[in-house]
């Protein structure tokens, strides 16, 4: 049975059994198998964090409400299930059609399969896929955050907040759950201002 875990970070991560989990879970992690636990957990929860989650998540349109925690609880679990599968060939739009499908047609996709983690290379297997969600798609929050903090510099959490309309709490979320899920390595220090400081690590 998968098993998810969520720690005080707000990373979700995927499991494919409960003894997977163990180590988490002894980490502080909490560990959930179905949306009725999650539910249970998430009433425990202050609505922000149940919003920073969601936020945090690759891909969702963030929010700044849920009606109540058994809905946020419900979408959240709808949005979890892909996690800790495996990566899907369709990551491939940034090979051109036409050799994609010249490939494609005598390897029926298996060669897409070991090609992807090849093209990859920096990113684990659970990162080839959310990166997939995320990078790839010009324009997304994910890509316009990446984009900040390819800079030599990085991005201060203020400039983040400014450019994106988040919260503090959001930004944080976003670099703990979503980069991290999406395989990127981000550094954070404080720069010679002493603002809060973010950088993809090359």
């Amino acid at each position: 049975m998968k098993t998810f875990t969520i720690d005080a970070e707000n990373n979700i991560t995927a499991f494919p059994t409960p003894d997977h989990a163990e180590a988490a879970v002894a980490a502080g992690a909490q560990p959930f198998t179905s949306q009725k636990e999650l539910a249970a957990l998430a009433a425990q929860w202050p609505a922000e964090r149940l919003v920073a989650i969601w936020n945090s998540l690759p891909g969702v349109k963030p929010v700044e409400s849920f009606k109540n925690a058994k809905a946020a609880a419900a979408k959240v679990w709808e949005r979890i299930q892909g996690l800790g599968e495996p990566a899907k060939p369709k990551a491939e739009p940034k090979a051109k059609g036409g050799a994609k499908s010249a490939k494609g047609a005598p390897a029926k996709g298996k060669a897409s399969k070991k090609a992807t983690p090849a093209k990859k290379a920096p990113k684990a297997k659970k990162g080839a896929k959310k990166s997939e969600a995320s990078g790839p798609r010009e324009g997304s929050k994910t890509a316009q955050v990446v984009a900040m903090l390819q800079r030599k510099d990085g991005a201060t959490l203020e400039e983040i907040m400014k450019k994106m309309g988040w919260q503090k709490h959001t930004v944080r979320g976003f670099m703990a759950g979503a980069m991290k899920k999406a395989g990127y390595e981000v550094e954070s220090f404080k720069s010679d201002k002493g603002d809060r400081t973010y950088r993809i690590n090359a």
